[in-house]
């Protein structure tokens, strides 16, 4: 039976994108940079057999994807397909209907993040369901009490302004587990249970 992870690139200082996101820069201005690890060969650099062992595994994984409509927004053309070969589902506030790529099909979930992820796990299975499009899409899955692992890739850098990705308000706190830790050049990618 596979698990609700939340995944994301984050500068030291917090952001999962810059500030600025738009169709040109779709992770804002400088945040292209937390995904070195992930991409090295856009920018001429020799990949880390640890960092591509790390996103292997979550390719591995995953079944089904939950993103936000502005990562789908900006993302889409971008990618040319879905994010993953797996379905995804885009949690929005406009109804639209599915859109079928070359390796999996966009469903567009109008009922919020808890609904989304349902759908995802029937989608998925038995693969993990990976929620990874946008801070607000995956502080919402946090908020909502559905994700079992985060994962977060720490890159050394410093963006100063942007998205944050873990700014979830409230009074309660999330206690989590650390359960895996790699450490490269590139990135620091970290795993953690959430203790329910």
């Amino acid at each position: 039976m596979g698990i609700v992870r939340m995944s994301s690139s984050v500068s030291l200082d917090g952001f999962s994108a810059g500030p600025d996101t738009s169709r040109e820069a779709p992770l804002g201005v400088g945040g292209e940079r937390l995904h070195r690890w992930l991409f090295p060969e856009r920018e001429g650099a020799t990949p880390s057999e640890a960092d591509a062992a790390v996103a292997a595994a979550q390719f591995a994984r995953t079944g089904a994807v939950v993103v936000g409509r502005r990562t789908y927004d900006i993302g889409v053309d971008l990618w040319g397909d879905t994010p993953f070969p797996v379905p995804t589902f885009v949690v929005t506030h406009r109804a639209h209907e599915p859109r079928p790529m070359r390796s999996a099909t966009f469903t567009f979930v109008t009922d919020g993040i808890a609904s989304a992820v349902a759908q995802a796990v029937l989608a998925a299975g038995g693969r993990d369901v990976l929620v990874m499009g946008g801070a607000d899409v995956c502080r919402q899955a946090l908020a909502a009490g559905v994700v079992d692992e985060i994962e977060v890739n720490l890159v050394p850098v410093l963006l100063h302004r942007g998205e944050r990705l873990l700014d979830v308000g409230g009074d309660q706190h999330t206690e989590l587990v650390r359960t895996g830790l790699v450490a490269t050049d590139e990135a620091t990618h970290l795993t953690f249970r959430v203790v329910r």
